[in-house]
């Protein structure tokens, strides 16, 4: 089991606790809580704000609060039920998805919808809604969560859910953590009848291919693409579509696990430019060795590839890293995905981990949440003096004009105006915030308003 990154600094005393991108870097109290009763009783004795956290694994200030108190969920892990008839688990909201994995598959159940790590807490899942491979189908996260319980600084609890205090439902999902703590929560696991997946690995060039594979393969629960985002000429856009089904034909349900690797140091920045970027992306286009194949392959590897590989992070260097992440809806999609992808490979930085996908038209049900029919993209920037945070304004402006929003939960450099114009209903949403919790990222894209 990974732990949440906290980490010891010459700066910080106590421990700073830092986000997946490891960037900004502030100083907070933690303050562990380890039963659901801790959050009224130790809120009386806070000062500064307060924010609950999980395992860290945002990328940017979503987790993080300077000269605050983060309130760190781990501890209170418990599995309370588990309905094997309807496949309804209820757990305390800092297990993490880890752990229901661990203990769902072996009984022939998997999540209904899961992100690329499996280091998530299921309170964060809910507070950042979390999307998948699966969005088309199954929406995100929080279309399978039943129920939670919502606890208010002031010692308010409330039962939230579609029928009852579905304001508080609406709020809390995708609400980054600011409407109070999430006490325990129920969700809704699907079936399985193997933990191998019917994969698929096809080669395409440009957009247009990535379109009529997404079309060709839409009977198939879970498609994503890697993109490469260096290449021009005739590599540009090139990439592998992947598709998955879960396997019908019953199989193993356990595995031995595997070791992890472990990137036990930062590895120094100038090793990641555009010249090395472009070797890993030739030889990771390459690597299946065929335009298109098939096999069947376990699901830590088609949807954990990089948690084999422990703090992977340290791999952009002591600065960290920012992740660009988008929804364009279809609309301007195409176009916008293109003229974006030009920009990036113009800027000379490089990343060799772009994601691209569909999301589907299944509605959200939370007030603040990131999904929307379209395109989406993601991609992982090494923070660069007087390089970065200019591109990332710029890509940030581009998708504002394509119609598209910005991913709070991946987010370290989008500007209050952008965040405004992303998520027109934010001071709605303020409305429902606990007077006590706020965050960084908060702080910073609703100042001025």
């Amino acid at each position: 089991m990974a732990d949440p990154i906290v980490t010891e600094e010459a700066t910080s005393n106590p421990p700073a606790f830092q986000s997946w991108g490891r960037y900004p870097k502030h100083n907070a109290t933690i303050v562990p809580l380890n039963w659901q009763s801790d959050f009224p009783r130790v809120a009386e004795g806070l000062h500064n704000g307060a924010l609950p956290v999980g395992m860290g694994r945002s990328y940017g200030d979503v987790c993080l609060l300077e000269g605050g108190n983060l309130l760190l969920t781990t501890g209170m892990n418990r599995l309370i039920d588990f309905n094997p008839e309807t496949g309804v688990l209820t757990a305390e909201s800092g297990i993490t998805l880890a752990q229901i994995l661990d203990f769902a598959v072996p009984r022939g159940f998997f999540l209904p919808v899961t992100p690329g790590t499996k280091y998530v807490t299921l309170g964060g899942a809910i507070a950042n809604d979390i999307h998948g491979k699966n969005h088309e189908v199954a929406g995100s996260f929080g279309c399978h969560v039943p129920c939670f319980e919502l606890v208010r600084s002031d010692g308010t609890r409330r039962l939230c859910s579609a029928t009852e205090n579905p304001d508080w439902f609406a709020a809390t999902i995708g609400g980054m953590g600011l409407t109070g703590l999430i006490t325990w929560a129920q969700l809704r696991l699907k079936p399985i009848v193997s933990r191998l997946i019917d994969y698929e690995g096809i080669q395409f060039h440009g957009i247009d291919e990535f379109l009529e594979l997404k079309q060709k393969y839409q009977h198939v629960e879970y498609t994503v693409s890697w993109v490469d985002c260096v290449s021009t000429g005739k590599n540009f856009a090139r990439g592998v579509f992947m598709a998955g089904d879960h396997s019908k034909t019953p199989g193993p349900l356990t595995q031995t696990p595997e070791p992890k690797l472990a990137l036990p140091f930062d590895l120094p920045g100038f090793l990641l430019n555009s010249t090395t970027v472009s070797m890993f992306n030739t030889v990771f286009f390459h690597k299946q060795m065929k335009p298109h194949v098939k096999t069947l392959q376990d699901y830590e590897p088609f949807f954990y590839p990089l948690d084999k590989v422990l703090h992977w992070n340290r791999g952009y260097g002591k600065n960290g890293l920012l992740q660009f992440q988008y929804a364009i809806p279809w609309e301007h999609a195409k176009e916008g995905t293109i003229a974006i992808l030009h920009e990036i490979a113009k800027s000379g930085l490089a990343s060799f981990l772009a994601v691209l996908k569909a999301f589907g038209d299944i509605p959200s049900l939370g007030m603040m949440s990131f999904p929307q029919a379209g395109i989406m993209f993601a991609l992982d920037f090494p923070i660069k003096a007087g390089i970065s945070f200019p591109l990332m304004e710029r890509l940030g402006d581009m998708t504002r004009d394509f119609g598209g929003r910005l991913y709070p939960a991946k987010d370290a450099a989008m500007t209050a105006s952008q965040f405004q114009t992303f998520y027109p209903q934010w001071q709605n949403f303020a409305r429902y915030r606990d007077p006590m919790l706020t965050s960084s990222f908060w702080e910073r894209v609703t100042q001025n308003a």
